[in-house]
């Protein structure tokens, strides 16, 4: 609201989003997915404790890294791409917290009144999603910072989007936060994926001349 930043402010804004984004979601799937359905002294229990905890230090990990980017703007890493505002590089921990919140959104009631066979395979996918949302925290991908947003000439058409988007939450939020959610998350494997799959363009200068020397040949 000042317009003002401090390094202090820095280090605060990041514990905080280590108790709001790691800690409070962590304590939720917990509670909700792996102690329901698995036995305390199960390896299954283990498993799932030790996974919540490598989120944790994932998306701590994520947190100093994007804090060391934001006061160095460098590369940290050998092949990392630049840092700028447009984007991320790596999963935030906001929107994978709210992924794993959508869920239980989407059904709170605890796993374990599904029964025990389908509360354990299902306590197997929270299980799998929570160690790939920590391993795209601490990856190179981008994902938009949508900081741009707003900022082109059609603002209006934006507030109308965001006015639908906001009322279709309100009237079907376990549905509509679950999908934006996923979105979020997906793309930034969507953009590398479809990153990969187009051909860069240092390798489009170089067939750019190949194509004007045949077609001077034949002339």
């Amino acid at each position: 609201m000042t317009r003002t930043a401090t390094e202090i402010g820095v280090q605060f804004d990041s514990l905080a989003d280590v108790l709001t984004f790691g800690i409070a979601p962590i304590a939720l799937i917990y509670s909700w997915a792996i102690g329901p359905s698995f036995d305390e002294h199960s390896s299954e229990h283990a498993l799932g404790v030790f996974l919540l905890f490598m989120y944790l230090m994932c998306g701590a990990f994520r947190l100093a890294r994007f804090n060391l980017q934001a006061t160095r703007p460098r590369v940290l890493q050998s092949g990392t791409p630049k840092v700028d505002k447009k984007n991320f590089v790596g999963l935030p921990i906001p929107p994978a917290a709210g992924l794993l919140a959508s869920f239980v959104h989407f059904s709170p009631t605890p796993l374990s009144f599904h029964g025990e066979g389908l509360a354990r395979f299902y306590s197997y996918l929270v299980m799998i999603l929570i160690a790939v949302l920590g391993l795209l925290m601490v990856s190179t991908l981008r994902y938009s910072s949508m900081k741009t947003v707003g900022t082109g000439r059609r603002n209006l058409y934006i507030v109308l989007v965001v006015a639908a988007i906001g009322m279709l939450i309100w009237l079907y939020s376990r549905y509509v936060l679950l999908i934006l959610s996923l979105g979020y998350v997906s793309h930034g494997i969507l953009w590398y994926l479809v990153s990969m799959l187009r051909p860069s363009r240092d390798t489009r200068q170089k067939d750019e001349p190949a194509v004007e020397l045949t077609t001077q040949n034949r002339n």
